[in-house]
């Protein structure tokens, strides 16, 4: 009996082995930290690794364009929505992943600018030697915050602009000066350890959250491995692992 035990569990995890995939992923940088704690889990849980490359959305857009295929993509909704329209995605397998927000940061070891309120932060930014951040998705939203503010022109004149958050991140690092950048709070706190100070979020009356999806991809090579990585972000447990990592 024990023998016919011992066979039957070599079997089952030789099986589990022999449909453990590669789940080739193409997503945007701001949900990075709940990304690389969401494929611990699914290697876990289902065996399959997750293979993943990180864009900013218009970055991604043209990759898109240019009719790469993956496995699976995470994106923020106009995107998901707009390959979904050039069937380059299957739109039933669509799952909510979370949001970010924005973040205000200075290098470490500076004084923090008051940003608590709006009032606060509009003085903070004019006062500012410099400020950094991206052309991306929070990047567009803050040219229209400022101006609706009536200073974007002011700002635009000391503004530094970089395709993507990790730039950002490091001009800030080994900036001088009375500097100030924005970028993804999940992004950020990537960073801190490197020498960034998170100041705090923008302020609630004024925050922007991107919100991002998983969907397979038509054309994958992993298909069913795309759909059984999905099925466990939308479990609770798979919720949870981008939560911990401060997608909300």
């Amino acid at each position: 009996m024990r023998n016919i035990i011992s066979a039957l569990l070599i079997m089952s995890v030789g099986a589990a082995v022999a449909d453990a995939a590669e789940v080739r992923v193409l997503s945007a940088g701001a949900p990075e930290p709940g990304v690389h704690a969401f494929a611990a889990l699914a290697k876990r849980e289902t065996g399959h690794d997750l293979k993943v490359q990180y864009n900013t959305a218009p970055q991604i857009a043209k990759r898109l364009a240019a009719n790469e295929v993956y496995d699976m993509l995470i994106a923020p909704p106009a995107v998901v929505e707009q390959a979904g329209k050039e069937g380059k995605v299957v739109a039933d397998t669509r799952v909510p992943v979370g949001r970010v927000g924005v973040g205000i940061i200075v290098r470490s070891g500076v004084a923090a600018p008051n940003v608590a309120t709006v009032d606060a932060l509009k003085q903070a930014l004019l006062a500012a030697d410099t400020l950094v951040y991206n052309s991306a998705s929070s990047g567009i939203y803050l040219d229209k915050l400022f101006a609706g503010w009536g200073i974007l022109e002011p700002l635009k004149a000391k503004s530094t602009r970089y395709a993507d958050g990790a730039a950002v991140m490091e001009h800030v690092i080994k900036g001088s000066g009375n500097q100030i950048g924005f970028g993804a709070i999940t992004e950020i706190k990537m960073y801190v350890p490197k020498g960034l100070q998170l100041v705090g979020p923008l302020p609630a009356d004024v925050q922007n959250y991107t919100s991002y999806e998983a969907v397979v991809m038509s054309g994958a090579t992993a298909a069913d491995a795309a759909r059984a990585v999905l099925k466990l972000l939308a479990t609770p447990a798979g919720k949870a692992a981008f939560v911990s990592a401060g997608v909300e």
